[in-house]
């Protein structure tokens, strides 16, 4: 792999590829900046957040996404910069949020993480649903760190994990049954971000194993591709022909980061194959709250 874009980041995450606008998005968690990159043109922008930024989704609106920040769910404007605040999340707990992805339906599931030490198992997985901006708990395990949201072509398994557990588990969705292990680290580091490519197979981003791991259906390693970077975070597959592998990865924690070490990384077009992000469904409120918290 390769740098694309040398940007320092402290926490990169959330790499997204977008169709529509041909750039890749991502954050810098710790810097609470968005970033944007044109593959083609080579060139960065990005946007300041006004607290951390975890995780987002694109929407339909091509200048419009869903953030998840590190208390709030909201959308942004990324023409004006316009934040519209949605609800906040788990206000009372040490926790902020964490991974997320939209499932197949435009629904955002994503959890959060406890932000005391040791980390302990307080954080839970939540779905804002597309029609009415409904926020609901799912009733999945207590996590510390959530992690590796993704879902099946089908969209009919949940893949997600508890980082420190070192396995990445899955269940049917949206039922949320058949709660099991789908794959447990082999080597060093643990689970962080991940995404399914065009064969259905899943690719995870290894945080502190220096590699992206790519799972068959069945759980068993299919490749492994080695990141100059000690902290990949999370992979996506993108470029205008959705063969581009792509990582980001971080530079806090470490003593002496190398060069690649908070970059975004990419490996050449045609190394595999992807599909596109599926994209939030909602629309802006009117008042700009949820209408709806249910906790099952």
């Amino acid at each position: 792999m390769h740098i694309v874009a040398d940007v320092n980041n402290q926490l990169g995450e959330c790499v997204l590829w977008c169709a529509t606008s041909e750039r890749v998005f991502w954050t810098d968690i710790l810097g609470a900046t968005l970033y944007a990159h044109d593959l083609e043109g080579d060139a960065t922008v990005s946007w300041p957040m006004p607290e951390r930024l975890a995780s987002f989704a694109l929407t339909r609106h091509a200048d419009r996404l869903l953030l998840g920040l590190a208390s709030q769910l909201a959308l942004f404007d990324l023409g004006t910069g316009e934040l519209t605040p949605l609800c906040a999340v788990e206000p009372d707990l040490p926790t902020r949020l964490n991974d997320g992805r939209c499932d197949r339906q435009g629904n955002f599931v994503f959890g959060t993480l406890c932000e005391t030490e040791p980390k302990a198992p307080i954080g839970s997985f939540y779905r804002l649903n597309a029609e009415g901006l409904t926020l609901e708990r799912l009733p999945l395990r207590k996590v510390a760190i959530a992690n590796s949201i993704c879902f099946s072509l089908d969209g009919a398994t949940l893949y997600y994990c508890d980082s420190p557990e070192r396995a990445i588990r899955c269940c049917d969705y949206p039922s949320l049954a058949n709660d099991r292990i789908f794959a447990r680290v082999q080597g060093e580091g643990e689970p962080d971000g991940s995404c399914i490519d065009a064969d259905g197979y899943l690719w995870n981003a290894q945080w502190g194993g220096a590699a992206l791991v790519r799972y068959a259906p069945d759980g068993t390693v299919e490749r492994i591709v080695e990141t100059p970077a000690r902290q990949p975070s999370c992979v996506a597959i993108g470029g205008p022909g959705l063969d581009r592998l792509l990582c980001t990865s971080a530079r806090v924690g470490l003593v002496n980061p190398a060069a690649a070490d908070g970059a975004l990384l990419s490996l050449a077009p045609g190394t595999v194959r992807g599909v596109e992000e599926c994209r939030f469904a909602g629309h802006p409120p009117h008042d700009n709250q949820c209408l709806e918290f249910s906790d099952d």
